[in-house]
């Protein structure tokens, strides 16, 4: 299976002098095409810091990242930023939507830059990809007038619509209650069904059990890895006693 993310002895440090604190320390991880695999471990472990440096949103002190067999080392600032417009996708804890556009403008908004001719076809994706994630007809609404669940529905369908090779998540549902939570995650599973791949940032073993691979993080490292079939609904509850039994031997 091909290599989408090559990350080789990873170094990140942040603060200079005595407060200088080294984030990540070392790691190596690869992430295949249409894999899903999950992160994990205690706040402060490097898993954000991580998902940022295997993305090409911050730049790294040590060692390398290849994203599709580039080196990330040697893109310029907006050639980064390109990069991940067009072939990345990302989903935070908070959705990044704009108070002055609505639903269906923030989902389209960064799609207009490269194709301001095809405003028709971007609407009509845009308007295809909120049907597909429960959205459908909320287009006009402000983002004030939406749940948490719509609003990070929608900023699914934004991070949906370059096509990208690879959906990052950093604590997608941390905010949601978990009726939502479970909704995003069918989302989720769903998108990488059809051959996406995701990486989620999480602290919950629920959430992280949907995954086919888990990297357990503790002050920088990867200090173990577990993998999963498959989720198929109907083995839920021993997936989660399995997350839950690593995270207990290895102490996080």
């Amino acid at each position: 299976m091909k290599k989408i993310i090559i990350g080789e002895n990873i170094v990140k440090s942040f603060g200079e002098g005595n407060e200088k604190l080294q984030v990540l320390d070392g790691i190596s991880v690869e992430i295949n095409e249409g894999e899903f695999i999950a992160v994990m471990g205690p706040s402060g472990s490097g898993k954000s810091t991580l998902m940022f440096a295997l993305s090409g949103m911050d730049g790294v002190d040590g060692g390398k990242v290849h994203f599709d067999g580039k080196d990330l080392s040697v893109f310029k600032e907006n050639e980064l930023a390109d990069l991940r417009r067009t072939k990345m996708g990302f989903v935070f804890q908070q959705p990044t939507l704009l108070k002055n556009l609505s639903i269906l403008d923030n989902i389209i908004l960064p799609s207009m830059r490269d194709n301001r001719k095809n405003v028709t076809v971007i609407n009509e994706k845009a308007k295809t990809l909120m049907k597909k994630v429960g959205i459908a007809g909320l287009e006009r609404r402000d983002i004030t007038q939406v749940s948490g669940g719509q609003l990070q529905r929608a900023g699914i369908c934004r991070a949906l619509m370059s096509n990208p090779k690879i959906i990052f998540g950093d604590e997608p549902t941390g905010a949601l209650n978990s009726k939502s939570a479970q909704d995003i995650m069918d989302i989720f599973t769903d998108i990488n069904r059809e051959g996406t791949a995701v990486m989620l940032v999480t602290h919950d073993a629920k959430i992280a059990a949907r995954t086919e691979r888990i990297l357990f993080m503790c002050d920088g490292k990867i200090v173990s890895e577990m993998r999963l079939q498959k989720f198929h609904g109907t083995d839920m509850d021993d997936r989660i006693k399995k997350v839950t039994a690593k995270l207990q031997e290895i102490g996080i």
